[in-house]
């Protein structure tokens, strides 16, 4: 990790999660139970993270290599096996869930490890707390660029609209078990500034 990262998770322990039933397996984060969010909240920042779909196929196959990454208490990246399954755009790998496609399929094989690296502007809200300038995103997967500068149009609903009534201007990092033991590690964020004037 740079210099100025905040380290999330090294392979060693969660002492920089909320608890929420997760494992360390051979260095590796393992999903299991629910929701895992960060201590620490974060705003404008640039996330990497690294993930593995696992090989065994699971009984249900839309449930392949399933979990996201949650950013500012509502927006979800989804982590999927994209590689096998054939999924509804938005909601294929490296998809802001229920909302954009990536611009390209740059999925590996399960068992094989991955990598996203997203930088996050998020968004401005007035003091009454109305929204000013909405959340984007520009996001590599695998060293492809998937997301260019895209808006966020608020929270990840499933068949439903996005809103900005849960979206935060800051928000802890989640990872969102959806029942299947995905892989993580070298998992790290540098929080930024991006109003700050050269």
């Amino acid at each position: 990790p740079p210099s100025d990262a905040v380290v999330l998770f090294d392979g060693k322990d969660l002492s920089a999660w909320k608890q929420a039933g997760w494992k360390i397996e051979d260095g590796s984060l393992v999903a299991f139970g629910g929701l895992l969010l960060s201590q620490q909240e974060f705003g404008d920042c640039q996330l990497h993270l690294e993930w593995m779909a696992p090989v065994e196929d699971e009984e249900n196959r839309m449930n392949q290599g399933n979990n996201g990454v949650q950013l500012l208490g509502g927006v979800e990246v989804q982590i999927f096996d994209s590689k096998r399954v054939k999924l509804y755009p938005d909601g294929q790998a490296a998809a802001i869930y229920a909302q954009t496609p990536p611009l390209v399929n740059s999925c590996r094989n399960p068992g094989e490890w991955q990598a996203f690296d997203i930088i996050l502007q998020a968004p401005r809200f007035d003091d009454s707390g109305k929204l000013t300038t909405p959340a984007r995103i520009t996001m590599l997967h695998n060293g492809v660029l998937v997301h260019l500068n895209q808006e966020i149009f608020g929270h990840s609903p499933h068949l439903r609209l996005a809103s900005y009534d849960a979206v935060k201007p800051k928000g802890p990092i989640g990872l969102m078990a959806h029942h299947c033991p995905v892989r993580f590690r070298n998992i790290w964020v540098r929080p930024l500034d991006l109003d700050k004037k050269k």
